[in-house]
């Protein structure tokens, strides 16, 4: 892996974790699914102005619109829309540390679903960062921890799995960043209709929400998911997935500067076993893809 590649990596990690701090703030201010709608419609349409301007089309391949539709379904509205939604009532840094066990789920239901082979090392690191996210959620439940929020980012995490084995590869060919607006606004049609049924519009506007929203839809929104995308064409979606093994350090810590929520020792221990397991299985996974010499 060349040093672009590695910076392009700690950058996506690091805005990817960024994105439940500020999302934390947005909702104390404004409907969840409403902010969501309003990010993925601006970020959208910069994305597919920007992509016009450089020469990429919106006539894709059949993967790629599936792809588009997919993520924009199972990502946009399904995955961050629950994540918004439970961040009402639990802290940025529960919703991180949940969140991060997407490349376990997606290892665990790669083998269930299609067969694919995780070394013993693999297995290993599966279940402890399994472990490490269940002890986090058990210590925050036993501290007062909404459960029914915590269950909406379960499913959240899961949607957001299954989009990852589904349209893995499909991304390849070009037209990147159109394929990151369209996504983006197939994210914000969903989003926007269930606001509307669901959710009474009322705002207060200050500048913390007017701040978090604007970097909320240009950094973790828009260059966090440009950047993985590129990533991913660049040196492979497993070798991209092993930069997620940071997540759960820079969600909490993010958190905990930012917002100044609490850190205890089970979070930490916690972490340090997500990071260690998330970790063994990306690198089990290298092993696996490597061709035989």
């Amino acid at each position: 892996m060349d040093i672009r590649s590695f910076l392009m990596g700690l950058a996506f990690a690091f805005m990817w974790s960024s994105a439940f701090a500020s999302a934390r703030i947005i909702v104390t201010d404004a409907p969840p699914l409403l902010s969501l709608a309003l990010r993925f419609l601006l970020s959208g349409v910069i994305a597919i102005v920007i992509a016009r301007m450089s020469g990429q089309t919106w006539h894709l391949r059949k993967p790629q619109w599936r792809a588009t539709l997919i993520f924009g379904l199972c990502q946009n509205a399904l995955y961050l829309g629950l994540f918004f939604v439970a961040m009402q009532t639990i802290e940025a840094s529960l919703a991180a540390i949940i969140a991060s066990s997407m490349p376990l789920l997606v290892a665990l239901m790669g083998w269930a679903s299609f067969g694919q082979r995780l070394p013993a090392t693999g297995w290993l690191g599966l279940v402890a960062g399994l472990v490490g996210v269940v002890m986090i959620m058990g210590a925050r439940v036993s501290g007062g921890a909404d459960v029914a929020a915590i269950g909406l980012c379960v499913i959240g995490v899961l949607a957001l799995a299954i989009a990852t084995l589904s349209v893995r590869g499909a991304t390849s060919g070009g037209n990147v960043l159109m394929i990151v607006g369209l996504q983006m606004l197939v994210g914000s049609l969903i989003l926007g209709g269930a606001s509307l049924f669901t959710e009474t519009w009322q705002i207060t506007l200050t500048p913390q929400l007017i701040g978090a929203f604007l970097y909320t839809t240009l950094v973790p929104g828009l260059l966090a998911t440009f950047v993985w995308f590129v990533l991913v064409n660049r040196i492979g979606a497993v070798r991209a997935a092993t930069f997620h093994f940071l997540n759960p350090f820079f969600g909490v810590a993010i958190a905990a500067v930012l917002l100044g929520e609490r850190i205890g020792p089970m979070d930490i221990a916690g972490v340090l076993i997500i990071m260690a397991g998330i970790l063994a299985v990306q690198l089990s996974k290298q092993q696996v893809a490597q061709p035989v010499q």
